[in-house]
């Protein structure tokens, strides 16, 4: 069972500009995913095992304090947060340097449909001129074949990029990288972050600011989408208080 309590949480956005340059790999972690993992334990390894882990979710903000968890977390920090930060760090690192080829940070996004990775192509080129982007779509089904994962490998080895973003949903993006860590030959941050993609891209609308500030994005999201989301959230947000709590017994 994945304890709260125990694993180690970022606490703040200032945090992020301490992450050290390299192979690094960032997940997050929300109200559902720590339901998830009470079930799944290659899921919950790979949570627990990434080099930080983001508290995406008011709930998880609360819990840490309720918890009086290892860490404790004094904002939520949103996949769409580090997507922000590490994109515009880069950005503006590459309009910095000297070199006279001007050479551009690349950036690739593995995950998603075409349509989604062209947009998110076309968005970038206007929002981060100095960032070139690569994209790859894996094939969309229930489990990859031997093939198919040596594909996908080799297309990031390939790529060689200076970010790396992996948008397959949770928990099947963090259980691929988590298992194929050691043959990822990069030097990039990674983070998965698969609502981002939908969200850049203009296929899935965010929750307005107001929602945000105040908690409720998860509820815009259920409004938006009650048929796809009602079940993360009614049940899975039930399922989350279940085990908070009984962590907090135990």
């Amino acid at each position: 069972m994945l304890k709260l309590k125990n694993i180690s949480i970022v606490e703040s956005t200032d945090q992020l500009r301490g992450i050290p340059e390299g192979k690094v790999l960032i997940n997050t972690i929300y109200a559902y995913s720590y339901v998830v993992a009470q079930k799944d334990e290659l899921f919950a390894e790979a949570l627990t095992k990434c080099d930080y882990l983001m508290p995406d979710g008011a709930g998880i903000v609360m819990a840490c304090s309720w918890l009086k968890a290892k860490n404790q977390p004094r904002e939520r920090i949103a996949g769409w947060d580090l997507f922000e930060f590490e994109m515009s760090h880069l950005n503006s690192k590459m309009k910095e340097c000297e070199n006279e080829k001007m050479k551009k940070g690349r950036v690739m996004f593995f995950g998603s449909s075409e349509k989604v990775l062209s947009l998110i192509r076309e968005r970038a080129a206007i929002d981060y001129p100095n960032l070139e982007v690569v994209t790859y779509s894996p094939p969309y089904k229930p489990a990859f074949s031997d093939e198919d994962n040596q594909a996908m490998i080799q297309a990031i080895n390939d790529a060689d990029p200076d970010l790396l973003w992996i948008g397959m949903t949770a928990p099947k993006q963090e259980k691929w990288t988590y298992l194929h860590w050691n043959e990822l030959n990069i030097h990039c941050h990674c983070g998965t972050i698969g609502a981002v993609f939908d969200f850049y891209a203009g296929t899935v609308k965010r929750a307005p600011l107001w929602w945000q500030k105040h908690s409720l994005e998860w509820l815009y999201r259920l409004l938006m989408e009650p048929r796809r989301m009602w079940r993360r959230y009614i049940i899975g947000n039930a399922k989350f208080l279940y085990y908070i709590y009984r962590e907090l017994k135990g």
